[in-house]
């Protein structure tokens, strides 16, 4: 089978789904297995009824506001009397009601049972319009599949019960389903972390020997770098999966840092195409002499950047940096670059749920620290040392570490 995802952009509109399937007819629409995310902005629209509902506020006004988009959405590839509208109603019906009903009070949980919404909807309606016009498939609930823990927001993939689930579909048909979503041992929704659905891809890949995975986006493939940030940036036509994973760690959009390892695992070709110009040949990740180590530009915003001392100037020590990474782990905080010292540690940090002000306070418990907030943090891989100085230009640099092919900067 081939496995094809497609991102919010390529479905955010009627004539964005009615290109969906002319990318379909330019590739072959047989034996394949199309992971599709939420449509637009849908997502980002969910997580305000989430925050309305915390706050106690009218999120119904926000439901009604996505069904309308939806509607409109679906209006221009049905006829007035389909059953799809009828689908549309009861998901949002079932959205609304679920926040009637529910007694809950983890955020985390009621997010992933709200927001996951917004995948369900967008691949029904593909799902219709590719049947509607003879691209016959079966729309799959992705939830059925791919098994989680309960860690809501960041599910981890229990891969057995996984592998056991997916392995009864069908090779020989044509199925859609969702991305970013999984189920725990309860069957209630686990999404697999922001802009999880590449990775959702990459699992039925895994799982059903895929002949390979193709992401569509409205790029024409992984570049040097993001052309809305750098200017002068190139194609790379063939890289290796050991670069898109650090491209990915450092912060490269284009790939979700997960998706890699169960690619590369059974040496699954991962091409990223551009859903504009199909025709064109785009990115190939995986084994290959033709592979590419050019010099690439990574920004990662929205960092933090945390200071660490002992307070009677004795060493960062091993129980310390035990300590200091048990919080890490227990606020789930990621670590973008660290740096230590004798007596310091810096960590530049990613910080998705807005714990930064709790681990500070468990911290300054014991060391001093000192937190600098929404700072970025610049990776040029491959770096050519000829001309680095150029890249300190203009920028106030807090932290910089070099390695044999990799420069990076925490900037403010």
């Amino acid at each position: 089978m081939k496995i094809f995802k497609f991102g919010g952009a390529s479905v955010k509109d009627a004539d964005s789904v009615k290109n969906v399937s002319m990318v379909l007819k330019s590739q072959g629409f047989a034996k394949c297995l199309l992971v599709i995310s939420a449509m637009g902005k849908t997502t980002n629209e969910l997580e305000k009824v989430v925050e309305l509902y915390f706050k106690k506020d009218n999120y119904q006004t926000e439901i009604e506001k996505i069904k309308r988009k939806h509607i409109e959405i679906a209006e221009g590839l049905f006829p007035e009397n389909h059953a799809v509208f009828t689908e549309i109603k009861v998901f949002f019906d079932d959205i609304d009601s679920f926040l009637r009903r529910n007694k809950s009070p983890n955020y985390n949980f009621v997010y992933d049972q709200v927001v996951s919404c917004g995948e369900m909807i967008s691949t029904k309606i593909v799902s219709e319009y590719l049947n509607e016009i003879q691209f016959t498939n079966q729309w799959l609930d992705a939830r059925d599949y791919i098994k989680t823990d309960n860690s809501y927001r960041e599910g981890t993939v229990d891969w057995k019960k996984t592998e056991e689930f997916i392995s009864h579909l069908n090779p020989e048909i044509c199925y859609v389903t969702q991305g970013f979503i999984g189920s725990d041992d309860n069957n209630f929704t686990v999404t697999l972390g922001r802009e999880g659905s590449d990775y959702s891809a990459a699992i039925f890949a895994y799982c059903l020997n895929a002949e390979a995975m193709t992401i569509w986006k409205d790029v024409p493939g992984v570049m040097t770098g993001d052309p809305r940030k750098f200017s002068d940036v190139t194609l790379l036509s063939n890289i290796s999966y050991e670069e898109a994973i650090e491209m990915a760690y450092y912060g490269a959009s284009v790939i979700h840092p997960k998706t890699l390892q169960p690619l590369q695992q059974k040496n699954i070709p991962f091409y990223v195409k551009s859903f504009v110009d199909p025709t064109k040949e785009g990115t190939k990740v995986g084994a290959s002499d033709k592979n590419q180590q050019e010099e690439s530009y990574i920004l990662k915003e929205n960092q933090d950047l945390l200071k660490i001392s002992t307070r009677d100037f004795s060493f960062i020590a091993e129980d310390h940096m035990s300590l200091i990474f048990g919080y890490l782990s227990k606020y789930k905080i990621k670590v973008s670059l660290m740096q230590n010292s004798a007596i310091s540690l810096a960590l530049c940090l990613e910080d998705k749920f807005n714990h930064i002000d709790e681990l500070n306070d468990e911290l300054q418990k014991i060391f001093k620290t000192e937190a600098i907030k929404n700072v970025s943090l610049f990776t040029v891989r491959n770096a050519k040392k000829d001309h680095i100085d150029k890249f300190y230009h203009e920028k106030n640099v807090l932290l910089e570490q070099i390695s044999k092919n990799t420069l990076q900067m925490v900037t403010q």
